[in-house]
């Protein structure tokens, strides 16, 4: 038996568990002894592609409002328009709440960004999004995971992925924590009843690898699903928080608040592919951009303190195409824009080289250009919040040199 089959057999790793230990884990003798202040990074990943045109909207540009006569974002100062940020882009209005960490200088948007695959399929754009390697099918691992291989001090909770599934950007043979999301969280399981879990313990008390499995698993529930219980409890009298992401992203504030041995975080959301019935400032896209909004100002004030030391990227794994189509929505494109969030982030600008819209100016002659790779702007994460290396930044993302150095931090 392997050890993920037996870690879902005995429940710790499963759709069930509220932290589940990936494969090939470690463990850390002292993983309750934690640094102060470490620098944290979350990643939340926008499956299904986001219009980032209509999310940073270029009301500077004529040829914007040419190709979308229906769903444009109308400029600032006009009823629903969008929000000013610099003069030439805009915020769409349902990310008002956004605005204060624009203000005050903690958020940013990098446009024209994305990766250079021309894919204009989900499976492989996420998938090379995710890897770190554009273009090459056969990358084992994610990113993330073998960031948290050059990281210090690994623990069964350095790294956390919100879902009950270890996502392709954290896998790898790092150790990786699962936190279900919503109500079930603090679930219990049959390994949390005091007789099954000391029999268990006493069967599974080895230095073989099926027994280091376990003991890695049970470690990190129990730590983890004891500060989420205690956080719990003191706020609103042990109810758990609302649903949707303003409460996921709530209730990751207070584990990383909590335990700062959580370093690393992870969360995906779907519902961008907005092939019909987008809408502009209303509809399909403004509804989920509302909940998206509220949820990181929620992960903001919820991380207090822990803000000043945290980066947030936002992404998405291709843009849509400039022309709004037949159905009132948008086909999958090219370039986008990702979002970067943290007390260290030099906010309140928009970085990249904004290539324009105009028929001549577009990537195959519909979709923005990338002007600025992804991994540009990682890199710059990394090396400048994560304090990492060339070499340690040459290990996240191998086959590529970064292209240009981003004043983001």
């Amino acid at each position: 038996m392997n050890r993920r089959k037996f870690l879902l057999l005995t429940g710790i790793f499963g759709t069930s568990a509220v932290f589940g230990i990936g494969s090939h884990g470690w463990f850390a003798k002292d993983f309750a002894t934690a640094t102060n202040s470490p620098k944290r990074l979350i990643a939340i990943f926008l499956r299904g592609a986001v219009d980032g045109l209509n999310v940073v909207v270029p009301y500077g540009d004529s040829a914007y409002y040419d190709a979308r006569p229906l769903i444009a974002i109308a400029p600032p100062n006009q009823a629903s328009g969008a929000l000013d940020l610099d003069g030439h882009f805009g915020l769409h209005p349902a990310l008002a709440p956004l605005m204060p960490l624009w203000q005050q200088g903690s958020l940013a948007f990098v446009h024209a960004s994305g990766s250079q695959d021309k894919t204009r399929s989900h499976f492989d754009a996420q998938d090379y999004m995710e890897s770190g390697t554009p273009g090459i099918k056969t990358t084992q691992d994610g990113w993330m995971n073998r960031l948290l291989a050059v990281l210090p001090t690994p623990t069964p909770v350095k790294a956390v992925n919100l879902g009950e599934a270890t996502p392709r950007i954290l896998s790898g043979k790092m150790s990786v924590a699962n936190l279900p999301l919503g109500r079930g969280a603090a679930r219990p399981l049959p390994v949390d009843r005091p007789q099954i879990g000391s029999a268990f313990d006493q069967l599974y008390s080895g230095n073989d690898s099926l027994s280091k499995a376990y003991q890695e698993g049970r470690a990190a529930r129990g730590q983890l699903l004891s500060d989420l219980q205690q956080e719990m409890m003191n706020a609103n009298n042990g109810a758990p928080p609302p649903g949707g992401f303003a409460g996921d992203a709530q209730q990751l504030a207070r584990v990383m608040v909590k335990d700062p041995q959580v370093q690393l975080a992870f969360l995906a959301l779907g519902g961008w592919d907005t092939h019909v019935n987008e809408g502009g400032s209303n509809g399909q896209l403004a509804r989920n951009l509302k909940s998206l909004g509220d949820g990181l100002s929620a992960l903001a004030q919820g991380l207090g303190p822990v803000y000043s030391d945290t980066a947030i990227i936002v992404m998405s794994e291709f843009g849509r195409t400039v022309h709004e189509n037949g159905n009132g929505g948008t086909d999958h494109g090219h370039g986008n824009a990702m979002w970067l969030l943290g007390g260290g982030i030099k906010g309140g600008k928009i970085y990249g080289e904004w290539p324009g819209l105009s028929k001549d100016q577009l990537f195959e002659g519909r979709d923005l250009a990338i002007t600025t790779d992804f991994r540009d702007v990682i890199s710059t994460v990394l090396a400048n919040h994560l304090q990492l290396d060339d070499g340690k930044i040459n290990t996240v993302f191998p086959y590529y040199s970064p292209k240009q150095k981003i004043d983001l931090l």
